[in-house]
């Protein structure tokens, strides 16, 4: 009997609405092993997660019958519930609408996890938005200013 064998390895961003600083560094612990579970509960692994106040990064490795568009959906919207249902936040919050996603091969996981898990460190000299479109540009994502995160002054 033949097999599905795969090796699928998705980077993924998405940010807080309107780009506020709204995770704190007192629960995003918290909400890193809730998003955590929301990734093994639909049988896929996540391999670093991290981020910023203001958006965060995952990195996750796919099974080929994943959707990435209902998980990413899945993991916003249960986020968000947690969120509100853990009242970490005095303002409302949600994911702002999109995300990036870019893939990498086996040979690559050792340094975009050591990316994402120095995000901290990689912020204080370059912004999210620079981050971003560096993403799009190194990625070969052909793209229009007005459907990109909406973005602070940096």
């Amino acid at each position: 009997m033949a097999g599905t064998f795969s090796q699928i390895y998705i980077q993924v961003v998405f940010a807080v609405q309107n780009r506020d600083c709204l995770i704190k560094s007192s629960w995003e612990e918290e909400l890193y092993k809730y998003i955590s579970g929301i990734v093994r509960n639909k049988q896929q692994k996540l391999i670093a997660i991290n981020g910023m106040p203001d958006h965060i990064h995952l990195f996750i490795g796919m099974k080929p019958s994943c959707c990435l568009s209902d998980l990413v959906r899945e993991i916003k919207k249960s986020s968000t519930e947690f969120i509100k249902a853990k009242k970490f936040s005095n303002y409302k919050f949600n994911w702002q609408e999109g995300y990036g996603a870019f893939s990498y091969s086996h040979s690559h996981i050792d340094s975009v996890v050591k990316y994402i898990n120095s995000q901290k460190e990689h912020h204080k000299k370059k912004s999210f938005r620079v981050e971003y479109l560096n993403f799009l540009k190194k990625f070969e994502i052909e793209f229009k200013d007005d459907y990109l995160f909406t973005w602070i002054e940096d």
